[in-house]
């Protein structure tokens, strides 16, 4: 009996980290290592758990579950190291023999830093607390605003955040990726067109400034915009009126924008590819998204909201991820930032089995698997590599970790496939 103990003892520390085993009469009969470092205490077989969990409190959630032989998820109160108090997550599980499997895990991390989820922002981080401060601040203004960040980190969260707290939170808010559209269709769009302005257009359309009258419009990729449809916009700024395609009459517009960029305009606009004066319209309050990398403290914040949200959606129920999973997710770079994460997780959903997520179940580019690091080469050499723009080399990495195979590359990127084969070919990477 005790080498089967010790045996699913060291399974669990394994698998789940802390972790208590109970008999039916609610007794420890075995403990991990790291179950005694969260819990604050020795604990010695045959300890009643309610009492070395709950103490005297006069909220005994874990305590009452256990008592009705029913499963729990309940927060307890621990004293830290420091003579402070931490938050223990407990999860109770019966187990068919009688007694109970208990899993426990820390809620704060040992900063004591609070978790903030707000306009669909999840984060510890600091930097991000204070961007989530920032938001409220610059969301009560006018000013246009440019949200400088990485792909698939979070930038149109952020601009919807802006036109949240802002006065034109009942108007509409509309959003369109500059790099989604060739510029014939981006242009009419963005401004509309009249009936007859070129094939096909059998009606008039309004276009998606006039649509966010009285709102906010959101321009992603702002840095993708041609040169001569830059003109156009800046007309808009400055004129606040739009003719549409085809049109000779000027539209009054009422419009807050919010633009994004994953590149530096300043660069665009020393190589000539972005309006000096666009710029300093669009860019009166610049904000600065950081990378998942920044943030590591946020990867498993984020899996368990992901998690959660994937539990409501899948016929799989996943109650716990393995510390090895988290420790390959935490050691990741994540090129793709937060939008590559939830990919990973439900990827992992798909993939696996079971009421925990193992490091098996991710996708092989975090288990280090031949299948994530070696591809087909695509045309560029180790050597040109290191002069690429940032985004490229992020682009030739990415391919490289998802075998050349276009759609999980563009995935782990957070864009289309049409968007990476695009780039592919403005910076050379793409094969004949």
């Amino acid at each position: 009996m005790a080498e089967d103990i010790t045996a699913l003892l060291e399974a669990l520390e394994e698998l789940s980290g802390p972790a208590l085993v109970l008999d039916p009469q609610l007794r420890v009969v075995g403990a991990t290592r790291q179950s005694e470092e969260l819990v604050g205490t020795p604990i010695t077989p045959g300890t009643l758990a309610p009492a070395l969990l709950c103490g005297e409190g006069p909220e005994r959630p874990v305590a009452e579950a256990l008592a009705a032989g029913r499963p729990v998820s309940a927060y307890v109160h621990r004293p830290g190291p420091e003579g402070d108090e931490r938050v223990v997550r407990v999860r109770a599980s019966p187990l068919r023999s009688g007694g109970f499997v208990l899993l426990l895990d820390e809620e704060n991390d040992g900063e004591g830093e609070g978790v903030e989820h707000r306009w669909g922002i999840t984060t510890r981080d600091p930097s991000m607390r204070q961007l989530l401060r920032d938001i409220e601040k610059v969301g009560r203004s006018e000013s246009c605003v440019l949200v400088r960040g990485e792909t698939g980190s979070g930038k149109e969260l952020v601009a919807r955040a802006l036109h949240e707290t802002s006065p034109r939170a009942s108007g509409p808010f509309r959003a369109i990726n500059c790099a989604a559209l060739p510029p014939n269709l981006l242009e009419s769009t963005l401004f509309g067109h009249a009936r007859g302005a070129f094939t096909g257009a059998v009606r008039d359309e309004p276009g998606q400034v006039r649509l966010a009258d009285g709102g906010t419009l959101f321009l992603d990729e702002v840095a993708e915009l041609p040169l001569d449809l830059q003109a156009k916009m800046l007309r808009v700024l400055q004129e606040k009126t739009v003719i549409p395609v085809g049109g000779r009459d000027p539209v009054a517009v009422d419009v807050r924008f919010i633009s994004a960029t994953h590149q530096s305009l300043r660069r665009a606009v020393a190589d000539g590819r972005f309006r000096a004066d666009l710029m300093y319209r669009i860019r009166v309050i610049p904000l600065f998204l950081p990378s998942l990398r920044e943030r590591r403290g946020d990867v498993a914040l984020l899996t368990d909201r992901f998690v959660a949200e994937l539990n409501g959606r899948f016929e799989r129920q996943v109650e716990r991820i393995t510390p090895g999973a988290l420790s390959l997710l935490e050691d990741y770079d994540w090129p793709g930032n937060v939008r590559e994460l939830m990919n990973a997780i439900e990827y992992a959903f798909v993939m696996g089995e079971g009421a925990a997520l193992t490091d098996a179940d991710l996708p092989p580019e975090l288990r280090g698997s031949d299948e994530g690091r070696v591809s087909p080469r695509v045309n560029a050499s180790p050597t040109a590599d290191l002069q690429l723009p940032p985004e490229a080399r992020r682009i030739s990495t990415a391919l490289e970790r998802a075998a050349g195979h276009h759609a999980r590359a563009a995935a782990a990127l957070g864009m289309s496939r049409t968007t990476l084969w695009r780039r592919m070919k403005k910076y050379g990477l793409a094969t004949d």
